[in-house]
């Protein structure tokens, strides 16, 4: 019997969790698979639902998050197989690939710029920022890279100031409290505790809603190619995380309040709510955002195609068999 779309869909939707039960019966656990996270902020929250949620388990996944310092450890640790995806930003991919990497972005958990810079306190123009240090997660992150675009908009330039690498937002929050570095591009949670602390915001690059790759699921070509059927469940068990997350106000902040230790409901609240502003629901590449992030990231020796560092072909494959329209059915249209 030739089944119709109508219960394709319904087929989908109602059997995300079917494989649980098996789970707790002692089935095997299914295909290793580890998630690098260099920098936990709320732009993962679709992944540590999916985590609580048991969505890996239930799409046939052995998942662990693997912690890392930093987006510049990507290209050895995922080519060597040591992860089998990663949570950055397009430009540490483009980094990882002009030192010989072959990564790509198969999904994104956010397609715009979230970053506010501060200053150090006491640091309130642009005249005390030159010939300052500013804290970055790791060269070539987003951290990074968007620190020439908030500069612009203040009139100065890269070789005004130097970066070094103080690692993820919380540290970096730490240092300029701790007035070690000048300035620092912070996103939720810790842009919120900025604010809250009192901390000079001298650009906000949120109101502008730039186009960008800032969080991207990233996994090696030759990964890819070998083992697509792993990474289409990773994607099928994240989106599904997403739309939880998106539909399940209390479970979101609970996984929020847990991962990121955060106490103050004001905070959380903002953060959850940045969460849903910024994160697209299917967890698709935005083809604006990628091109904006290659022409002023990659070089002219690295190329500048989309094709050269993301794969846009997984997410067609989930929208061909019915899954982003599943997931609609299930929670309902965001």
């Amino acid at each position: 019997m030739q089944m119709t779309r109508r219960s394709l869909v319904s087929g989908l939707a109602s059997a995300t969790f079917a494989p649980l039960s098996a789970q707790s019966q002692g089935a095997s656990p299914g295909i290793p698979f580890k998630v690098g996270m260099s920098a936990p902020a709320n732009t993962y929250l679709a992944i540590w639902m999916a985590d609580q949620a048991g969505f890996y388990r239930a799409n046939g996944l052995d998942y662990q998050i693997y912690n890392m310092t930093g987006g510049a450890e990507a290209g050895p640790t995922l080519s060597s197989g040591k992860i089998q995806a990663m949570h950055i930003g397009l430009s540490s991919v483009i980094r990882a690939n002009s030192a010989g990497a072959n990564l790509r972005v198969i999904g994104s958990l956010s397609n715009v710029i979230r970053f506010t810079l501060f200053g150090r306190p006491g640091v309130t123009t642009p005249q005390q920022l030159k010939g300052g240090t500013f804290g970055i997660s790791s060269l070539g992150s987003e951290s990074d890279v968007t620190i020439t675009l908030a500069l612009e908009k203040i009139g100065l330039v890269r070789g005004d100031i130097s970066t070094i690498e103080t690692g993820s937002g919380g540290q970096r929050l730490a240092a300029l409290r701790a007035g070690t570095i000048t300035a620092a591009a912070l996103n939720e949670p810790y842009r919120t505790q900025a604010f809250e602390l009192g901390l000079p915001a001298l650009v906000d690059l949120v109101p502008d809603q730039t186009p960008w790759i800032f969080s991207g699921l990233v996994a090696d070509a030759a990964y890819i190619k070998s083992s697509r059927d792993a990474l289409l469940r990773f994607l099928r068990a994240t989106i599904e995380g997403n739309y939880l997350a998106m539909t399940d106000e209390a479970k979101a902040k609970d996984a929020l309040s847990k991962a990121l230790k955060l106490t103050d409901a004001k905070i959380l609240d903002i953060s959850y709510k940045d969460f849903k502003q910024q994160s697209p629901p299917n967890a698709e590449i935005s083809r604006e955002g990628a091109r904006r992030n290659i022409a002023i990231v990659a070089s002219a020796r690295d190329g500048g195609d989309i094709a050269d560092y993301c794969d846009l072909s997984l997410s067609e494959d989930l929208r061909s068999e019915g899954f982003f329209e599943a997931m609609r059915a299930k929670y309902g249209k965001l």
